[in-house]
């Protein structure tokens, strides 16, 4: 009798276990490449159409002041992945960047979204790009967290839409009758997205992330012609597009509008899976950009891929880093709210452990915006700064927020641009000489702001020289 009552009490505790496991949220971080802030209709864009996402901030909430963790994607996916910004992160820089031309992956020390959630027990997944692991070896997403990888591991390798090799797991898988140079077989957006769609039918009965870094619309610009249809009938003008290393379709307004439209569908196809193996009310999903956008013009673009924003990919204007940020989560987020906390990528490991109900292991630069994405305004803890610095062509730039207050140091030049962001978004007016002892006070908090790196040192690189 007694055993008979201890097997008992053992299914009671394994039903309460795992009905306690499920009360966790799953969470899906879906990553657009090279998105501008205006592409999405909810931040007023009017051209592209995106009604999914749109549909998105009507059931959940908007971020106006939410910022990539660098210019371009390597360093603000390691900002996202690890919790710290770029005067603090292993990777600080795109793999061609580093002072001894070796490019920097995450290593072995570094600790991942991925790793914090596996203690919570989810299932990890990364589908799409990653970029992180340019020398194959401990930047790879399975020695970082991941149960599950299917895509790209390097920088360059997702330069293109029809691949003819992409990773899953550990193995480098041949694709079967694609040919990148002439754009022949399987889109690649076709791949990741049935494989999403697996991740979450596989996974769905217990927690899980789900990290979908999609390449679009990140050059080259290409899409199958059958996607283009609702574009070509608008009689937009050509902006013809010349292929080289990118194979990019001829006419770049329609082909970039078709690929963001398309990401879009598939945003709404994950959003109907969720319903169909209903986890639909108790999944977090959050939708944003890596950067800002490098395809329409800076000034009196076409697409306005700015909105109000000044300058784009590979700025530090806001037009570089201020990106789209959507979030959906019908059992805890308010409908069609809106925040301006001021939250960057290095805020999402301690976001997501916090949404997993655990403690962060490692002390980040990051703050938890979670009160914000319920809506408590009144419980967010704020950052006493932000920072950015970058180091590509333009020579070393720093790039210090406190508040609306934001400082940008142009090394090559020296010279200092001071902005109030409240009343001048597009950073038009140079407040620097109106404001000296402000001036003195950010440029002191810039220079703090950072730790030293070998092969990220604020000196011009000598690819300036080449």
């Amino acid at each position: 009798m007694k055993s008979v009552k201890f097997v008992f009490i053992g299914i009671l505790l394994f039903i309460v276990s795992n009905l306690f496991a499920q009360q966790k949220p799953n969470i899906i971080i879906i990553l657009a490449d090279d998105l501008g802030y205006g592409d999405v209709g909810f931040n007023g864009g009017e051209k592209i159409k995106t009604p999914t996402l749109d549909q998105m901030a009507r059931e959940g909430v908007v971020f106006t002041r939410h910022y990539a963790g660098s210019s371009v994607c390597g360093p603000s996916r390691a900002s996202l992945m690890t919790g710290f910004h770029t005067g603090n992160a292993t990777v600080r820089g795109n793999p061609a960047w580093t002072a001894s031309g070796v490019p920097v992956d995450l290593g072995s020390d570094d600790i991942t979204v991925a790793e914090e959630l596996k203690r919570a027990g989810y299932k990890t997944g990364i589908i799409g790009k990653w970029g992180l692991a340019e020398n194959l070896d401990e930047g790879m997403p399975l020695k970082q967290g991941f149960d599950y990888f299917y895509g790209f591991a390097t920088h360059r390798a997702a330069h293109h839409y029809y691949p003819e090799e992409t990773w899953e797991n550990d193995k480098l898988t041949r694709i079967e009758g694609n040919d990148t140079y002439n754009k022949i077989g399987i889109y690649s957006q076709d791949l990741f997205i049935e494989k999403a769609i697996d991740f979450i039918d596989k996974n769905h009965k217990e927690p899980f992330f789900l990290y979908f870094a999609t390449q679009i619309p990140h050059y080259e610009l290409t899409i199958p012609e059958n996607e283009k249809q609702y574009y070509l009938n608008l009689d937009w003008p050509l902006r013809k597009m010349t292929p080289g290393h990118y194979r990019h379709d001829e006419n770049g307004f329609v082909t970039y509008a078709a690929m963001v439209t398309r990401m879009d569908n598939d945003i709404a196809r994950i959003m109907e899976k969720l319903k169909e193996v209903s986890i639909d009310e108790n999944t977090l999903v959050i939708f944003t950009s890596d950067n800002g956008h490098e395809f329409d013009h800076r000034n009196n673009g076409f697409l306005n891929s700015n909105g109000p924003l000044r300058g784009g990919k590979r700025d530090l204007y806001e037009g570089g880093i201020r990106i789209p940020f959507v979030a959906r989560w019908p059992a805890k987020i308010q409908k069609g709210t809106q925040s301006e906390h001021a939250s960057a990528f290095w805020d999402y490991l301690p976001t997501l452990c916090e949404v997993a109900g655990i403690e962060s292991t490692v002390k980040t630069d990051g703050i938890s915006f979670l009160p914000s994405l319920l809506g408590h305004k009144e419980e967010q803890l704020k950052h006493d700064y932000l920072y950015w610095e970058f180091n590509e062509r333009q020579g070393p730039i720093q790039v210090v927020t406190k508040g609306y207050w934001k400082l940008i140091y142009f090394h090559i030049k020296n010279e200092y641009e001071l902005y109030n962001l409240e009343h001048d978004i597009s950073e038009q007016f140079n407040l620097a000489l109106a404001y000296p002892e402000l001036l003195e006070e950010m440029k002191t908090l810039m220079h703090s702001a950072r730790s030293k790196h070998p092969d990220f040192p604020l000196v011009p690189h000598p690819k300036l020289n080449d």
